[in-house]
């Protein structure tokens, strides 16, 4: 008996003295005590941590801003710059600590440095399945002088044994087993589609890929490419990646409709200009510098000018603006940010808390003449072409009938109160 009431006194004495802190709570603030077997995860480091669906077709979760490694390698540091390994692995640990997870190289680049350094980093870090990587074949990848290979025609092009090779290479250098994203770096004109998405779609079965993507290809390609492999059962393209700025808006007129229609996500590749957007300040600094700076065409001149006219309102960059531009031009926009500094990859990072009114957005198009083309200028004729066009704004339709739109899907805004925020 008396070993029944010390066990029922110990279960009151536990439950007495669990409970002071629910009324201690309570007292101090006069709410609640609520108590969450999920809370909530802790706040990010930085803007880069608040990660997003890659697309409608792709529920992998992925970082704001996609780091490119086209520049991680010595091979071509005569055409791109240099940027040793110390430099690449600092770019790297950057991004993954701000919480950057999205990472995009290709098979060829920097003669296959750059694959090779980026499995040594998640390697080294122990980090692999926290990220999102994305590579690329087609491209012929063993060029370099020390290939042992006397025939390379079949390292190239976007058939079947090509895909074999260079995705087992690929997993090789990168030290994985699987692909997160697997572009298709450019349309060869001679493989098939049924070929092509077959053999895809092997890759997927096997568990080397997990989802597909498709680059610089026309749009009826991957409409195509698409359809039939919905109607055969087999994985789709769920990412384009492609040239897109505020200075480059060809994409806007074929690929932009096709990547809304096939609920595709993007990831643009050159949307800081390339090195072009600056001002005309900038721009003969850098010469006076010494740097090899292209030309500027009118074109460019122009539009720098007005993105400045922007920055310097908003007290940011030009490059900040250009990114903004793009990402709040759809809603699954991945820009690819490279360099070769760090001070270069944290202004990117702070540029994802601009927000861009529409006015500023309609003020950056109407610094050039774009010419949309046929048929989209004949059925929204008269006045500057918007991709948030709806059948409202089409004069063949509003004369004839009283109809009411959808709006176009909106995208994600800067976060507010953190628009601000700095890296240390």
């Amino acid at each position: 008996m008396g070993m029944v009431l010390k066990a029922t006194l110990n279960r009151q004495l536990t439950a007495f003295f669990n409970f002071i802190p629910f009324v201690t709570h309570y007292l101090s603030t006069k709410k609640p005590f609520q108590m969450s077997l999920f809370p909530p995860a802790p706040k990010p480091k930085s803007l880069l941590g608040y990660h997003r669906i890659l697309s409608p077709t792709a529920g992998v979760r992925v970082s704001p801003l996609c780091l490119g490694a086209m520049n991680f390698g010595d091979a071509w540091k005569d055409f791109l710059g240099e940027c040793n390994k110390e430099t690449s692995f600092a770019m790297l640990d950057f991004f993954y600590q701000n919480g950057g997870n999205f990472v995009d190289t290709a098979n060829n680049y920097q003669g296959e440095e750059s694959e090779t350094w980026i499995g040594e980093w998640m390697q080294k870090n122990q980090n692999r399945d926290e990220m999102v990587l994305a590579t690329k074949y087609t491209t012929g990848y063993r060029t370099i002088s020390d290939a042992t290979e006397k025939i390379k025609s079949n390292f190239q092009g976007n058939h079947s044994k090509s895909l074999r090779l260079s995705v087992n290479a690929s997993l090789k250098k990168l030290q994985t087993d699987y692909i997160d994203l697997l572009y298709v770096h450019w349309w060869d004109y001679t493989t098939s589609i049924p070929e092509l998405m077959n053999s895809l779609h092997q890759l997927i079965m096997a568990g080397k890929v997990l989802y597909l993507g498709i680059s610089d290809t026309p749009a009826w390609v991957v409409v195509k490419c698409n359809d039939y492999a919905r109607f055969h059962g087999l994985t789709q393209f769920s990412v384009y990646q492609g040239h897109w700025s505020a200075a480059f808006r060809d994409f806007e007129r074929e690929i932009l409709p096709m990547i809304e229609a096939e609920n595709m996500g993007i990831a643009p590749w050159g949307a800081l200009g390339r090195g072009q957007l600056k001002s005309a300040e900038e721009y003969n600094d850098a010469n006076r510098d010494g740097r090899k700076m292209a030309p500027q065409s009118e074109k460019v001149r122009k539009m720098a000018a007005k993105l400045d006219e922007i920055a310097k309102k908003k007290n940011t960059a030009i490059t900040s603006i250009a990114l903004a531009y793009v990402r709040h031009k759809a809603p699954y926009v991945f820009p690819i940010v490279g360099g070769r500094k760090i001070e270069h990859l944290k202004g990117n990072i702070e540029a994802l808390g601009i927000e861009l009114t529409q006015q500023e957005i309609d003020d950056i198009e109407d610094s050039e003449d774009f010419d949309v083309g046929f048929p989209t200028s004949f059925l929204f004729p008269g006045k500057p072409y918007r991709t948030r066009y709806t059948t409202m704004d089409m004069p063949l339709v509003i004369t004839n009938t009283p109809l009411e739109s959808q709006p176009k899907p909106q995208v994600i805004e800067p976060r507010q109160g953190e628009k601000t925020l700095k890296l240390g």
